[in-house]
């Protein structure tokens, strides 16, 4: 029994990261992924069938733990804020820098994946990210194969924008990041403006509490426009409390900025880019939840 214990233990040690990358995708939440990636590895230790292949009994409990979570009524709260964003996360501090189809944990595609339904993402994530097959993920899901195909229709509808982010090298990214924070330090709103496309949107996460400063009102939804979008960044960079300081980080795969207050994270800059203009800002501002853009190693096996 205990070398199908050790032997499940390097099973689990190998599939451990693209598991907790499947329930990010699909959560926006690392601390939320890796705890339900651990109750996947305690049903899988204490499974009674000895002979499913580890891939796909791990990769279906945790798709199945997923759904349930997001189909519980606090997650559908929080799911349902239009100003919450995916928890930024350092992708090499927390053991994913190896995973395959990067893009696919950006800042970019997970917003997007999060306007979806549940089943929608997990279709998709299965599909387009893990290359299962419609066979076998309307196993996982208890759907048919024609309802899964109809599912995957819709996500990839809704994704087309999203994927654009490919084709932004990172050295553009970088610069129109660090030229918008310029501009913002500046006030300078015509220099924003010329770097976001019209079509620009915004979206600030202060939490389910939202944050509020002197003279600024809360985002509670998405802000739209040039324009709309360069006059609040300036207002409230104005207004936003001294002693702030700014540091370049990879987050996502892709370049962002933490900002922090007294020594801690008080929010992160990330950006979208489309043909050479910035297509979205993304200002994550929820304290509790911006733990992990400080973690240095990478968590343990179990």
């Amino acid at each position: 029994m205990s070398d199908e214990v050790d032997d499940d233990l390097v099973a689990w040690r190998a599939r451990r990261p693209r598991l907790v990358a499947l329930a990010y995708r699909m959560l926006g939440d690392l601390g939320r992924a890796e705890d339900l990636v651990q109750d996947a590895w305690l049903r899988w230790r204490h499974r009674t069938e000895r002979d499913v292949p580890a891939d796909r009994y791990l990769v279906t409990i945790v798709t199945r733990l997923c759904l349930n979570e997001l189909t519980s009524a606090r997650a559908r709260r929080e799911e349902s804020r239009g100003d919450r964003l995916p928890e930024p996360i350092d992708l090499a501090a927390n053991g994913l820098e190896t995973i395959e189809a990067q893009e696919t944990l950006s800042m970019a595609f997970l917003v997007v994946v999060a306007r979806l339904t549940p089943s929608e993402r997990a279709v998709l994530i299965l599909h387009d990210v893990l290359g299962f097959s419609h066979e076998e993920i309307a196993g996982i899901v208890d759907k048919s194969v024609p309802a899964c195909r109809k599912l995957l229709e819709r996500a990839r509808s809704n994704l087309r924008t999203a994927r654009r982010e490919r084709e932004a090298s990172r050295e553009e990214h970088a610069r129109l990041l660090d030229a918008f924070a310029r501009a913002a330090r500046l006030g300078d709103v015509d220099a924003l403006v010329a770097l976001l496309r019209d079509d620009a949107v915004m979206i600030t996460d202060g939490g389910a509490a939202g944050r509020r400063g002197p003279g600024i009102r809360n985002l509670v939804v998405p802000l739209h426009g040039a324009a709309n979008v360069a006059r609040f960044v300036v207002v409230a960079t104005k207004r936003g409390p001294s002693g702030l300081t700014m540091a370049s980080r990879e987050l996502n795969g892709a370049p962002a900025l933490v900002i922090e207050h007294e020594g801690a994270p008080y929010a992160v800059l990330a950006v979208h880019v489309e043909d050479g203009r910035i297509a979205a800002v993304y200002f994550h501002a929820d304290a509790a939840r911006l733990g992990h853009v400080r973690r240095r190693s990478p968590v343990s096996g179990t």
